[in-house]
């Protein structure tokens, strides 16, 4: 099966920046997308032959999820049944015979780390609600999880130690988070791989330079890494400041 996130930046302005293309060229079996900003009524893009299901922030043009299945569910559940954290539309889990999927958003911990105190609460408890699936079924992550785990995964970690998304808080959860049973998918595959990032600041023609961060990523449950067939990270396709991820496995 093939499994493909993206963090499109605003879903209405990617379809004119060759997101419908992309989709459809690709055939993916799951396509995850985050940061929609959009209501599901605003939503244009309804794609043949797959499911649609969304999960749209409280406040309106913020945040959001989506996924598109071309198998139908046993079951959906949006958000993680915490008041605190189901306001603004980060996560949706789909549920398989031997599988849960589960696309996140994230939140960033922002300029001045002004909600890295709520990050951390957030952080421990999507660990939670992951673990709680990982106890009935194997578990399949993806999104943009706002986090550059290692030195490796930014170009420029020295300076960066003080900022949203390189912080040791939040490369702690991730760790944490890893310990719980998870695996990175690309690290599985590509342990030292350098210079491979899905998310280029639009300031200082970073793109083109690519200094970049490594932020999106697909996390599977540690009994199921042997399954993993590739994963890559598609790095040349535009209309987005950050890149789709993909992943295939033999599940």
């Amino acid at each position: 099966m093939k499994f493909i996130s993206w963090n499109v930046n605003g879903l209405r302005a990617a379809m004119g920046k060759g997101f419908p293309e992309y989709f459809d060229a690709q055939g993916a079996d799951f396509f995850c997308i985050q940061e929609t900003k959009l209501q599901p009524e605003q939503a244009a893009f309804k794609p043949e032959g797959y499911f649609a299901y969304w999960n749209s922030a409280e406040k309106k043009g913020y945040s959001g999820t989506a996924v598109f299945a071309k198998h139908e569910p046993l079951s959906v559940r949006y958000d993680m049944g915490v008041t605190e954290h189901d306001h603004e539309g980060r996560v949706i889990a789909l549920e398989y015979p031997n599988f849960y999927l589960v696309t996140v958003y994230t939140p960033n911990s922002q300029r001045e780390l002004a909600r890295l105190a709520y990050r951390m609460t957030w952080e421990d408890a999507f660990g939670d609600y992951l673990a709680a699936l990982d106890t009935k079924k194997p578990v399949i992550v993806c999104g943009d999880l706002n986090v550059a785990h290692q030195e490796i995964d930014l170009k420029n970690p020295k300076t960066n130690v003080a900022n949203a998304g390189f912080t040791p808080e939040e490369r702690a959860k991730m760790t944490g988070l890893l310990g719980r049973g998870f695996v990175d998918s690309f690290r599985h595959l590509y342990p030292d791989a350098r210079e491979r990032y899905t998310w280029w600041s639009y300031m200082m023609n970073s793109r083109a330079k690519n200094t970049g961060w490594r932020i999106d990523y697909f996390l599977v449950s540690e009994r199921i890494k042997e399954k993993i067939q590739s994963a890559d990270i598609d790095d040349g396709v535009m209309g987005s400041d950050h890149c789709p991820v993909l992943l295939t496995l033999d599940i």
